[in-house]
């Protein structure tokens, strides 16, 4: 998918960079496969607004999305290539040889009418999901499972992928998209090739209507704010401001917020890059 820069005969088409949608198929989703989704507008069961610049947008339906894929060794067929509001990646719809239709995230090169299939002994091709014990070294992989049978929860959004790095007993060693290298084990489930629509990170929405239209408010700035409302208000003039932190009081910029005895800390090899 590649990106279109516009000409700027209005000024909010001066900055706008665009998708070009190339390898969307069809316009229309399945309507099997979608439900209502209802609009917050950042408020809770009271109406008190719990969450800040949310609401307004476009409206919206939930496409339905298979990350378990344990419809094993009944091969599919790619019917369509869809846009998804939802998410920054490309969906396929696939239809499988049992009749049944289900849409999964698309990985870059899938096409109409190629055919994916899931389970052990799956062939390594793009699409294909397999145990982490049957993928060779090397390959970029997407849709990770961090535990077998819960569903995909890495390695989801445009452009990204994962690396199969190392195999050691019960356990794979990964290198995420951010640098983070971490075990997995290889009971899970993983996709093969990397998700969809990377050149989504190139574009520029050009207005701030089309934030709007996504359903995000305008945020203030908090040193503009009065001292009652953000720990970073008051002061006379430009003369406000402090230490970086949230509306809570929880230091930003190089605060570390990850608990430090998580569970999970013991299978991250070593941390992501910093910026």
């Amino acid at each position: 998918m590649a990106v279109k820069k516009l000409k700027p005969i209005t000024p909010g088409q001066r900055h706008r960079i665009k998708l070009s949608y190339e390898t969307i198929t069809t316009s229309t989703p399945e309507k099997s496969l979608i439900k209502k989704l209802k609009k917050t507008g950042g408020r809770n069961d009271r109406g008190k607004m719990t969450i800040k610049h949310v609401g307004g947008g476009h409206k919206r339906r939930y496409r339905l999305i298979d990350f378990k894929r344990e419809k094993f060794g009944i091969p599919a067929k790619v019917a369509a290539i869809e846009y998804d509001p939802n998410r920054t990646a490309n969906i396929a719809l696939l239809h499988y040889l049992d009749g049944e239709k289900r849409y999964i995230v698309a990985p870059t090169g899938l096409k109409v009418g190629d055919e994916v299939v899931s389970g052990k002994g799956s062939s390594i091709e793009i699409g294909n999901t397999l145990p982490i014990s049957d993928i060779p070294m090397g390959t970029i992989i997407h849709n990770i499972e961090m535990r077998p049978g819960q569903g995909a929860l890495l390695v989801r959004s445009a452009g990204a992928f994962a690396q199969l790095m190392a195999r050691e007993g019960k356990y794979a060693t990964i290198k995420l998209t951010s640098g983070e290298i971490r075990q997995i084990l290889v009971t899970c489930l993983a996709t093969i090739g990397s998700v969809s629509n990377a050149e989504a990170q190139l574009a520029r929405k050009g207005k701030a209507g089309r934030n709007r239209w996504m359903g995000r408010r305008p945020r203030t700035r908090p040193v503009v704010m009065n001292p009652v409302d953000h720990p970073m208000g008051g002061g006379e003039g430009k003369a406000s401001g402090g230490h970086p932190r949230s509306k809570n009081g929880i230091p930003a910029k190089g605060f570390k917020t990850r608990a430090k005895k998580k569970a999970s800390n013991k299978y991250i090899l070593e941390r992501r890059k910093k910026k």
